[in-house]
């Protein structure tokens, strides 16, 4: 039998007096085998993504031109 990982990940949210129900297209992924199925609450904090903007803010107006005669080739 061969078997590869698959992380498969939903966000939900249940408004008062709602059960909770697997989607469809969740349930129909699941084949023959044993699963570990984990429920936590989703952080109220942001998600932190990493961007350029360090780079950005350190461009300097004087530093215009300063490649300009770079060669190429």
């Amino acid at each position: 039998m061969k078997s590869k990982v698959v992380n498969l990940t939903y966000e939900i949210e249940l408004k008062p007096g709602e059960k909770l129900t697997l989607p469809e297209s969740l349930v129909e992924s699941l084949g023959a085998g044993s699963w570990i199925i984990t429920i936590q609450p989703k952080s109220n904090s942001p998600v932190i993504t990493r961007t350029h903007d360090a780079f950005l803010k350190g461009y300097a107006p004087e530093d215009e031109g300063l490649y300009d005669d770079y060669p190429t080739g």
